[in-house]
């Protein structure tokens, strides 16, 4: 029997689907703070996103990593719209 060239910690193609969802999330959360004009308001909303990836970061239960994303979209949009507002 031949011995795997993988090693043993790879991900599949669902997992692996599933982490460039939350990667891209995660940026487009910290693009999105990047337009906030106050600087202590940026700096807490930066604080709050990565304390939340990183509070979730050894979750692996699928439906959960879904709600999850789900969840961070949600909220995304909304500190979108919020930002649109206070443009105009």
């Amino acid at each position: 029997m031949a011995a795997s060239r993988l090693p043993p910690a790879t991900l599949t193609l669902k997992q692996f689907m599933r982490r460039q969802q939350v990667l891209m999330l995660y940026r487009r959360i910290l693009r999105a703070i990047q337009q906030v004009s106050n600087d202590s308001d940026r700096k807490y909303l930066k604080d709050w996103a990565r304390e939340e990836f990183k509070r979730n970061k050894s979750a692996t239960e699928e439906d959960a990593i879904q709600m999850m994303i789900t969840q961070g979209t949600m909220q995304l949009k909304e500190l979108e719209k919020t930002l649109a507002l206070a443009k105009s």
